[in-house]
């Protein structure tokens, strides 16, 4: 994989790659064209700056990059808002400590995230798990993770409880590498997000083959479909909030359509966990 400088470059190459010379209305004269997608003369013919600049901006070497600049080639390259923002952070990176701290939940979220009856958890940088309520417990399995701190990314790709509970692991599997792509861009040089990129690395040959595919995405929302030994598949819906204050914190909560079978079984797992509250 490749290293912070060179993200940008990566990103880019992998964007216009997707991008045919038709679809951006260029003439087609029948010749075998070398590369896929666009070259990066049309990249820059289209953006409206000179192929030197914008090859200087593919090498990592256009620091000094305008807005304007990087929203024209982000128009040639159709992407949308969240690999717009990527492209931002790439080219314009917040140098920050090499080491972040480790986050801490305030009480208050503790308390809130248990009065919440289904599963809730909290989330901080790179996918670690920061706190929990007893629902999330039952149906994830936090209190019996074994490696600190607790990390979701970890959990999916290394531990074989997280292949045994996502029916569609393969799609939470882009979703964690999208989003610790976006993660690793706001913060770059940080030491321990590069530990766990190559912990996940050398501990799954899925994991580099779907980061090199530099997709990016926010935790948002969205739906999931489970598995649990006693009762089966089922689907829950996730909607995740921000925590004013503790920017680097977001509160992820699981939902279930009242009186559907994925609440019944939802409730089967967690009722006896929840009785004990």
């Amino acid at each position: 994989m490749s290293d912070d400088s060179g993200q940008l470059g990566d990103f880019l190459r992998s964007r216009r790659a997707r991008i045919q010379p038709e679809d951006a209305g260029l003439p087609i004269f029948g010749r075998r064209r070398r590369v896929p997608g666009l070259r990066r003369e049309e990249v820059a013919q289209l953006a409206g700056v000179s192929v030197d600049y914008y090859v200087r901006l593919e090498q990592g070497r256009g620091q000094n990059v305008s807005d304007t600049v990087l929203d024209a080639v982000a128009r040639v390259l159709r992407l949308n808002r969240t690999e717009t923002d990527h492209l931002r952070d790439l080219a314009h990176p917040t140098r920050l400590p090499v080491t972040s701290p480790q986050l801490l939940v305030r009480p208050g979220v503790q308390v809130l995230i248990d009065a919440i009856a289904g599963p809730a958890f909290v989330l901080g940088r790179r996918m670690d798990v920061l706190a929990w309520n007893a629902a999330a417990d039952a149906v994830v399995g936090f209190s019996g993770m074994r490696q600190r701190p607790r990390n979701m990314a970890r959990h999916a790709f290394l531990d074989p409880a997280g292949r045994a509970l996502y029916a569609d692991w393969e799609r939470v599997a882009v979703e964690t590498v999208a989003y610790l792509r976006m993660d690793a861009a706001r913060h770059p040089g940080d030491t321990r997000t590069a530990a766990l990129i190559e912990e996940l690395s050398e501990g799954d040959p899925a994991f580099p083959r779907i980061w090199e595919e530099h997709q990016v995405a926010e935790k948002t929302h969205g739906v999931k479909r489970l598995r649990h030994p006693e009762v089966g598949e089922y689907e829950v819906g996730y909607e995740t909030l921000a925590l004013p204050g503790d920017t680097d914190q977001m509160i992820v909560v699981y939902t279930t359509v009242p009186g559907s079978e994925a609440a019944e079984k939802l409730a089967l797992i967690t009722q006896g966990v929840l009785s004990l509250r």
